[in-house]
């Protein structure tokens, strides 16, 4: 066996789960509704009415959404951007002059002054358009350089960099490392104190925008020193400077166009002015950024989910097969069916998470996350549907359907573009535990202590004393509620309908909040090592909250006039939808193989089962699994290109 190349930074699981710990937001200053409903407190005040924008908002989001989808109408090629693996220089430079690049940045600095709600509105349509152009829009703006300094950076830096960054300079998020995933203890990239500067030595994997971005935000460790408090810390780094080289543009089975590489630091000097925040919030603000970030995500979901709508409609009408549309019969209806119901309430989470993120009343870093979970799954589901609705065709590329003369429709490839989105920004499992962990915030605030090998037998007496008189208030609340009445939800009665609905959610959500205090109860500590459990706890909370958010929307509609009695449809197919997959998730809360598969999993991590493996040839090529991130001086030419050059 080779020996490792990559030089690992070697951290405890507690000094892990610590680095973690201290970069969540501790205190909740603003309700959720999403946190409600993991307590079991179905908070329906906190969503409906449905909140609206102001005039002036919609006003200048319609104008832009008009601009925007006329440029892409003309100037955007997406069988272009897929074949040649590139997005076009004039589509770069057309995006800035109708300034794309400031959607989010205040006016004051060049930018556009978007709300969230249409910003994500205008990602949903450049996704559409190609979901390369989305990716280099959202990266630039929902995690790049522009939202940090919007919330943290100081005057003299949104002065210096946010007019940059409106109109022509793109940005780029910098935090993973090749050996270091979704464990930033490990973070390896260190920046060390020299005078007034800081130099940076590392390197970092998967740098969307990375290969053509003018502006990066770093993530790198301050080492603790004298009148340094050290830690992971956030720094504006210009791309050009000295010591910064993209060794890599790197390919995808999806996303074809994304310009995402491996950028290698050796002795980057960055001035002590470019660091965002202290040193050691470089974490805090990498999540404090996601918690309206992660929904540019979703809103290129939801897109998606409208296009796969839209083909599955005109295919399904077209093609017939034994006397009628393929509609028609039964299995593939179904299929459209739930593309549409899915489609109405990924819009209706996405447009409601927005607009309580543009009003600021409410906490949403839980509404946001799961925007972000349930919208990367269904749509991933969604595309797949369509697949199997097209055939062969929807396996067939859209350039080979275009040679033998028919519509060169791009299924295969938006299932392709799509898979990114369940790893992205959190994969699937890393959402689950972050919900997960915020879902029983409550109880570890008042119980925490019990279940803490480090804590002294007082500090126990003392967390059980309080965890009593929470839960003494807690628990009976559980028990009956609105839920229960059939009269409760009455203004959601309509020809469809949707009360019933809101009463389940209302009586699964204390269900939830008591399975979660089961478990609590019967796995105290051991509790974080069931993510199996804790998964299925996080998706019937995302099906919860998207069945509220359905039939708000549905009512908004019907209020506005605006096709009242189809959302109402709609919100009434998706909650029948979603109730039976809440109804499996609970039943496999407590029957299910967990145990047996962490059995299996350490047979074959022994090598039990090697002889399964016999009879097959492997085609992967030599190499370490992980590259070498050995700081030092690049040995490779700097794929670096920036658009226009």
């Amino acid at each position: 066996m080779s020996a490792p190349t990559t030089q690992r930074t070697n951290v405890t699981e507690r000094e892990a789960r610590q680095v973690a710990e201290a970069a969540r937001e501790q205190d909740w200053h603003k309700p959720s509704f999403a946190k409600e409903l993991f307590l079991g407190r179905f908070r329906l005040d906190l969503i409906h009415p449905h909140p609206l924008p102001d005039a002036e908002s919609v006003r200048r989001g319609e104008a832009f959404l008009a601009e925007l989808r006329a440029f892409c109408e003309s100037t955007v090629d997406s069988a272009r951007i897929e074949r040649e693996a590139r997005i076009p220089d004039e589509v770069i430079t057309g995006l800035k002059e109708i300034g794309a690049l400031g959607m989010k940045i205040d006016p004051k600095y060049g930018g556009l002054g978007l709300t969230q709600l249409y910003y994500n509105k205008a990602l949903a349509l450049a996704g559409s358009a190609s979901p390369a152009v989305g990716a280099l829009l959202s990266a630039h703006q929902s995690i790049g350089v522009p939202q940090p300094l919007k919330i943290f950076g100081t005057q003299e830096q949104k002065d210096a960099f946010l007019p940059r960054c409106a109109r022509t300079d793109i940005s780029a998020f910098l935090l993973t490392e090749p050996d270091v995933g979704s464990d930033p203890a490990r973070l390896a990239t260190t920046a060390v104190p020299d005078g007034d500067t800081y130099v940076l030595d590392g390197v970092k994997l998967w740098t969307t925008n990375g290969v053509v971005a003018d502006l990066l935000v770093v993530m790198a460790r301050v080492p603790k020193s004298e009148g340094h408090k050290g830690g992971i810390t956030a720094f504006v780094v210009e791309a050009t400077a000295e010591g910064v080289t993209v060794e890599n543009r790197n390919s995808f089975m999806g996303l074809r166009g994304i310009e995402n590489g491996v950028t290698r630091f050796h002795q980057v000097r960055v001035p002590a002015a470019n660091r965002i925040g202290p040193e050691g919030a470089g974490l805090k603000i990498a999540l404090t950024t996601l918690n309206t970030g992660r929904l540019s995500l979703p809103a290129m979901c939801a897109g998606a989910g409208k296009w796969c709508l839209k083909i599955a409609r005109e295919w399904a009408a077209e093609r017939e097969q034994w006397g009628k549309p393929v509609a028609l019969h039964e299995a593939v209806g179904s299929k459209i069916s739930f593309i549409a119901a899915t489609t109405f309430a990924l819009e209706a989470v996405l447009d409601l998470s927005s607009q309580m993120a543009d009003e600021d009343r409410n906490d949403i870093r839980i509404e946001a996350a799961l925007a972000k979970l349930y919208g990367s799954e269904m749509a991933w589901l969604m595309a797949d549907e369509l697949v199997q609705i097209r055939g062969g065709r929807g396996y067939e590329t859209a350039e080979s359907l275009k040679a033998r003369g028919e519509r060169a429709v791009p299924a295969e490839q938006m299932l392709r573009d799509l898979r990114i989105n369940r790893i992205f920004e959190g994969s699937t499992e890393i959402m689950h535990l972050l919900i997960a962990r915020e879902a029983v915030d409550a109880h570890l605030s008042v119980a925490g202590d019990l279940i803490d090998p480090d804590k002294t037998l007082s500090d126990k007496a003392r967390a059980g004393a309080n965890a009593g008189v929470f839960y003494a208030k807690w628990l009976p609340k559980l028990v009956a509620g609105p839920g229960q009445l059939p009269s409760s939800y009455g203004e959601f009665k309509r020809e469809v309908d949707l009360s019933g609905h809101l009463r389940y959610v209302e009586r699964h959500a204390r269900k939830l909040a008591r399975s979660t205090f089961y478990a609590m109860s019967r796995w105290q500590g051991r509790m974080e090592t069931k993510q199996g459990f804790l998964g299925r706890i996080v998706d019937i909370g995302a099906e919860l909250f998207a069945m509220s958010a359905a039939c708000v929307r549905a009512e908004r509609l019907r209020g506005e006039g605006e096709h009242g009695r189809e959302a109402y449809q709609l919100a009434d197919a998706f909650c029948r939808q979603a109730r039976i997959r809440v109804e499996e998730l609970f039943g496999r809360l407590w029957a299910n193989t967990d145990d047996l598969d962490r059995k299996v999993v350490k047979g074959v991590l022994g090598g039990a089962y090697t002889w399964l493996e016999e009879g097959v040839i492997d085609p992967s090529g030599d190499g370490p699994w992980i590259a070498d991130a050995t700081p030092g001086p690049s040995a490779r030419p700097n794929e670096r290109r920036p658009f226009g050059a």
